[in-house]
């Protein structure tokens, strides 16, 4: 009976780690603020973009909404726009480390005014 438990626990360890899913955010203070610092500048008129080299194989993404964008559930809505025209598009390519910077204005964006100028930085 034993035995049998060991082999169900394993079974749904080794389903986890298949199903793992690469996590390309940045999270940490110390990157976003050596990427401020080395970070190579490209700019439209509502969002500003960062990029630095990196050593490894995939790329990290960071996205930095100023509070006077509005209240966080307005940040929080361009952030996951953003995410979601970065993850759609594969903008981002590997061996690289992004961060996107909005500015006042951003809010306003549709949807493809987004789009737009996140591809107009990319490429």
């Amino acid at each position: 009976m034993l035995l049998r438990e060991e082999e169900i626990v394993e079974e749904k360890n080794s389903l986890l780690k298949t199903k793992e899913k690469q996590d390309h955010r940045l999270k940490k203070n110390k990157h976003f603020s050596y990427i401020y610092r080395k970070g190579k500048r490209k700019s439209t008129k509502n969002l500003t973009l960062f990029i630095v080299p990196s050593r490894y194989r995939v790329f990290k993404i960071g996205i930095s909404v100023n509070k006077k964008i509005g209240k966080a559930n307005v940040r929080n809505k361009l952030k996951r726009r953003i995410r979601e025209i970065v993850r759609k598009d594969n903008l981002p390519k590997n061996y690289y480390n992004y961060i996107i910077l909005t500015r006042e204005g951003a809010q306003e964006l549709s949807f493809e005014e987004l789009r737009l100028q996140l591809k107009d930085l990319f490429l």
